[in-house]
């Protein structure tokens, strides 16, 4: 992932009912709520700006409904990634992030940030660019 895009995960805040989510920080907030959820991991998502280009919100809402639709049989959240001026509807989605992780690269995303129980969020690639 280019630096720049790495810079812009580290710093975005991500939130779920109320609760921020910082890449390298922990948060206990998300310790309740994974347990809450009977889970020990969940990961953030989006279908918005894929390959981090800007697509008008028309078509990002379209793509976020495709992807809340491939995701019926998981339990998720809606949340939101915002940094600056920037903001995306994001999902949180508990469970495995192998799954989420397919997805992301299925609707071309550069990357997923992942949560687990105890520890700080990371930001996983699905996409390595050529």
């Amino acid at each position: 992932m280019h630096p720049a895009m790495l810079t812009a995960y580290r710093k975005s805040s991500y939130e779920v009912a109320g609760i921020h989510v910082r890449v390298g920080r922990r948060s206990p907030g998300m310790d309740v709520l994974l347990r809450a959820a009977g889970v020990r991991e969940a990961a953030f998502v989006t279908a918005f700006n894929p390959y981090s280009r800007r697509m008008p919100p028309g078509w990002n809402r379209r793509m976020l409904a495709r992807l809340v639709s491939a995701l019926r049989h998981r339990e998720v959240s809606p949340g939101t990634g915002s940094w600056r001026r920037w903001s995306e509807s994001h999902l949180i989605v508990f469970g495995d992030t192998r799954p989420t992780a397919r997805l992301a690269r299925r609707f071309r995303q550069n990357g997923i940030v992942t949560i687990r129980l105890g520890q700080p969020a990371l930001i996983q690639a699905v996409f390595e660019s050529a």
